[in-house]
């Protein structure tokens, strides 16, 4: 099958396109600065139609991931990048698909799982999740995140795209051994002996394996009956404090320095970022596919990590 990937250059994207290529199909990336890879890659602005488009006409799946990399602090001209970049691209792609002629049968637009609330008491999932901005607990500032996410389904549930399934990736954080990435990130922390925990601990990770994350797009591709908004984590979130312990044994180490809340306000100011990422307890676990059969070769995070450690090893 053929499968065009919107904004694929960046970790994640880097994933599908390696997978979808390793396994015979016909790939393209579209890119604001496309690299020359194993697969094709073409020029798009990511905001209006060109000669890209015509990648899509005849595709059988898009993938859109194109959007600002969320970790940044949180000015205003970063604000209108991240929301900016997410909602014209969408719109872009949605008026590709609605002016083919064989439009493709299936459209996987990214979302996050950020875009559900920050809690502790019970799981949010694809079905009952309670939809984030207004817990009386979280910063004012983080409400920015869900606006992004409301406002990218939005776009991409305003596209008219008749013939053509979509569903909204409500991905957590997806975990692989490829430099740069979140678990890299987290890693080196890991390795430096600052991965203790991060404020109280009690807040919670969502996560993915990355060949889960993989799997579990093509499921998508292949079950027709799923459509709509599908949380797409590991059934098993997990505490910060017991996440990054676990994560401390698997490398092979007791030493963790914990922070405290100004702490890591200070070190996310340094590092250009914002402490939302680490504080907000994204609780959300995976219904739709998993009731639709899904299941997970890594579930559970102790295994998960000492595999990502032993591939990250290998490669480094």
């Amino acid at each position: 099958m053929k499968v065009v990937i919107p904004g694929g250059t960046g970790q994640v994207g880097t994933l599908l396109a390696r997978a979808f290529h390793s396994d015979g199909h016909d790939v393209v990336v579209l890119g604001r600065l496309p690299e020359n890879r194993e697969w094709r890659t073409k020029k798009w602005d990511g905001k209006t139609l060109g000669d890209w488009a015509f990648e899509i006409d005849g595709s059988d799946v898009v993938i859109n991931l194109a959007g600002r990399n969320v970790n940044c602090r949180y000015n205003v001209e970063n604000r209108r990048q991240m929301m900016d970049s997410r909602v014209d691209s969408t719109r872009v792609v949605g008026e590709a698909i609605s002016n083919a002629v064989n439009p493709p049968r299936i459209w996987l637009q990214a979302s996050t799982a950020t875009i559900y609330a920050h809690r502790f008491d019970a799981p949010n999932d694809d079905v009952t999740g309670v939809i984030g901005g207004n817990e009386p607990d979280a910063p004012d500032s983080w409400r920015f995140s869900i606006e992004v996410a409301k406002a990218w389904e939005r776009t991409a549930n305003d596209s008219d795209t008749p013939k053509t399934r979509k569903l909204l990736m409500r991905s957590a954080m997806t975990m692989s051994p490829d430099r740069g990435g979140i678990f890299d990130v987290m890693l080196d922390l890991v390795r430096k002996g600052l991965g203790g925990t991060a404020g109280s601990g009690k807040q919670y990770i969502s996560w993915i394996h990355d060949q889960d994350f993989i799997r579990s797009v093509y499921w998508l591709i292949e079950h027709e009956e799923l459509s709509g908004p599908i949380a797409i984590a590991s059934p098993n979130p997990l505490p910060n404090r017991e996440f990054m312990r676990i994560f401390r044994e698997a490398w092979g180490t007791r030493i963790g320095i914990p922070a405290m809340e100004w702490q890591l306000a200070i070190g996310a100011f340094l590092m250009r970022t914002e402490t939302e990422l680490i504080l907000k307890s994204r609780r959300v676990v995976p219904k739709l596919l998993t009731d639709s059969g899904f299941e997970f070769e890594f579930p559970d995070w102790n295994a998960a990590a000492e595999d990502l450690i032993k591939r990250w090893r290998t490669h480094n």
